[in-house]
């Protein structure tokens, strides 16, 4: 299998791909210790910005991330056929105050799914749901054609 063609998205191309995919896997780093997480988003192609929940318990480790205002790498996916495409996110997760959301960015966490089920060791009144906006400092997404004759 060999790479046949990489070319780079052009933004419109990004936008589209996001604006039809609804997950990816956020990666927030602080000093020596990275943390990845699958994660749903919603998209806003007009702002470029992600809008994600965060669920956590107050002592997990996902909980000490978001804490320590970490950089953020958000990486969507997928392949088709003999495409693959990805689209990579950087920047700072801003945390959102549910009571400063406007109508539109309530429609943009109403598009972040998430999973049909959830499995958690403690009980919902121990979990804490917060909303999120990630607006890239940078946002890159590249299609690559492989060749599975060779």
């Amino acid at each position: 299998m060999a790479i046949d063609q990489e070319t780079e998205m052009t933004d419109a191309e990004i936008d589209d791909f996001l604006s039809r995919h609804e997950t990816g896997v956020l990666s927030l780093a602080r000093t020596d210790e990275p943390y990845a997480i699958p994660i749903s988003y919603g998209y806003d192609d007009g702002d470029r910005a992600f809008y994600m929940r965060m669920v956590s318990t107050p002592e997990s480790e996902k909980r000490q991330f978001l804490e320590s205002e970490p950089e953020a790498r958000l990486v969507v996916y997928d392949e088709v056929d003999s495409t693959y495409r990805s689209v990579i996110a950087t920047g700072d997760l801003e945390s959102i105050a549910p009571s400063e959301l406007t109508p539109d960015e309530i429609a943009q966490y109403g598009d972040a799914k998430r999973p049909l089920f959830e499995i958690w060791a403690e009980g919902k009144d121990a979990l804490n749901i917060e909303l999120y906006r990630l607006t890239p400092a940078t946002l890159n997404g590249r299609r690559t054609e492989v060749d599975r004759e060779e």
